[in-house]
């Protein structure tokens, strides 16, 4: 005969339960997560300061201002910063990743992220010299290359049409000029 034992929810303990099932550890808090909070706590406050400290009188047309964009924005984070504080000492933790169809332990491709910052301090150094056009054109064809596409030719007409309708969205939908460059008077 076995002998049974009371369990802590009032019944007994069978022949395989040996002891009786502790109550779960309390959970600790993930500092990580509060780094976050932090983080969006300090953006969201440089956002409002400075939005705060703005001169008024940009746009003459322009009825909400150049302030109320980053307001909102800044109040948005810090809004989350606080939502996220909440959930975090409530126990609340982060999802593990399910994973996408990558190998976490491979090495990072540092050829492409060094080929793509190559990319941006390019177009920062070219733009005023050759204009947004162009230099837009390079970036949006370069970075479609260097991120895998292989159809060059379409990369770089996509490319062009996406920089001259931006140059054109910019300056005649915001009515801010992007440099022209050497196309000055063409464009």
């Amino acid at each position: 005969m076995t002998a049974t034992t009371d369990r802590p929810d009032g019944g007994d303990l069978g022949p395989g339960d040996a002891t009786p099932k502790q109550s779960p550890q309390p959970q600790k808090n993930d500092w990580a997560q509060f780094i976050v909070c932090a983080v969006l706590v300090v953006v969201g406050a440089f956002l409002i300061f400075d939005a705060l400290t703005l001169a008024g009188g940009f746009a003459k047309v322009d009825p909400v201002g150049p302030k109320l964009f980053p307001l909102v924005v800044g109040s948005g984070l810090l809004l989350c910063a606080v939502i996220l504080a909440i959930a975090i000492t409530r126990g609340s933790k982060g999802e593990a990743d399910e994973g996408e169809d990558i190998d976490p332990d491979s090495p990072g491709d540092w050829k492409t992220v060094g080929m793509l910052v190559g990319l941006f301090v390019a177009t920062i150094a070219l733009v005023d010299f050759l204009g947004w056009a162009i230099t837009g054109g390079m970036l949006f064809a370069g970075a479609a290359t260097v991120l895998g596409s292989r159809h060059y030719v379409r990369n770089i007409v996509i490319g062009a049409v996406l920089s001259v309708a931006s140059f054109y969205a910019f300056y005649s939908g915001l009515g801010i000029p992007l440099p022209a460059g050497i196309l000055d008077g063409i464009l």
